[in-house]
């Protein structure tokens, strides 16, 4: 009666410590705070770490933290998929290596926010007023969002007001809700989107889910389009013909526009059609969307042949085509100077 006794006490010991294990991963879920091999450990908490991207798209701006990378990679998937500006929030003091050392001071930080004593960051920011929507991502410590990124939002409080944020985040297990909650205290006065939890059983559908995620919150990525601001005298072109210059002046239309994209730009123009016309093959195939179709040329218009995808400047005139558009006119007098038999090279460059 006492072994089995005995045993039963062992039992109910082991138990006891799988529980209380359970429990504190489940208490601070951040991360995968232990990283699985070969996953790496992050010390963002190093300064030279610290992680500003540039992007094209302006609308958008990503903050995170990060400490075992995950978060990182999370950002890191936005940041491509929109090819926004980026930024990584970065504490004064970096975290211990060491496990336990870590849980205590994170412990000790989230009580001292509730106390309204928040950590130190090196992250500043002056204005957020160029950004539609302001990413803010993190890992969960203790259910709640990570200590950095709460001293961040602090700070910057008054300025993230009015403001669109999406909140991004992982964690072990545990839920996003208190997150939530904590962000929603923090910038009282912002309008926040769905947010995006993965956990430990997500990670590995990153990419699906954050597409999915973003798509539903309306963020798609938006390429410059230089061409835009292009005012009157930026449709004028020079036409470098060995030491000859003739100028031409371009369409405002997409396909001209995009041709004036890419210069400065040197070909080669191969006579075609007993010198009618000289062309060449631009790659990628100018945009023709839109643009209206049919002309009957005359000396001195540049076109697109739609068919072929080639441009065709014409040295004589030719009968009406639906598959010719026209995107500039050689000024003057200047075809003349293409106006010879044979393959010529020439530079295009804006004015």
């Amino acid at each position: 009666m006492k072994r089995l006794f005995s045993l039963t006490l062992l039992l109910l010991a082991t138990f006891t410590t799988l529980t209380t294990a359970c429990s504190k991963d489940e208490v601070l879920s951040n991360e995968q705070v232990q990283p699985t091999p070969g996953e790496g450990e992050e010390e963002s908490g190093n300064e030279d770490s610290e992680e500003n991207v540039d992007g094209t798209n302006g609308r958008y701006l990503i903050l995170y933290c990060s400490r075992t990378g995950n978060t990182g990679r999370m950002a890191q998937t936005i940041q491509n998929s929109l090819n926004c500006d980026m930024t990584e929030v970065v504490p004064s003091t970096p975290y211990d290596d060491d496990y336990n050392a870590m849980l205590e001071r994170a412990q000790s930080e989230i009580a001292a926010i509730a106390q309204g004593n928040y950590p130190p960051v090196t992250t500043e920011i002056e204005s957020f007023e160029e950004y539609e929507l302001v990413f803010v991502g993190y890992p969960i410590w203790y259910g709640h969002m990570a200590t950095p990124m709460q001293s961040f939002l602090h700070n910057h409080s008054s300025l993230l007001a009015g403001k669109r944020v999406a909140l991004f985040a992982s964690s072990g297990s545990s839920g996003i809700g208190t997150s939530e909650r904590d962000a929603a205290s923090l910038l009282p006065n912002a309008t926040f989107e769905e947010s995006l939890l993965l956990t430990s059983n997500s990670l590995n559908n990153m990419e699906t889910r954050i597409t999915s995620w973003l798509e539903g919150i309306g963020a798609s990525r938006e390429e410059p389009n230089t061409t835009d601001s292009l005012d009157a005298t930026s449709l004028n072109v020079n036409i470098i013909v060995g030491d000859q210059t003739v100028t031409a002046t371009m369409e405002d239309n997409a396909a001209a526009r995009d041709f004036l994209s890419r210069l400065p730009l040197e070909v080669t123009l191969n006579d075609y059609n007993n010198t009618t016309e000289k062309i060449f093959y631009p790659d990628p195939e100018l945009d023709i969307e839109g643009v209206t179709k049919g002309c009957a040329p005359v000396p001195g218009d540049i076109t697109i042949y739609e068919p072929w995808g080639n441009v065709a400047i014409f040295c004589k005139s030719w009968s009406h085509s639906n598959d010719l558009i026209k995107i500039g006119h050689i000024d003057d007098n200047g075809i003349d100077v293409l106006n010879v038999s044979g393959n010529i090279h020439v530079k295009f460059e804006n004015q």
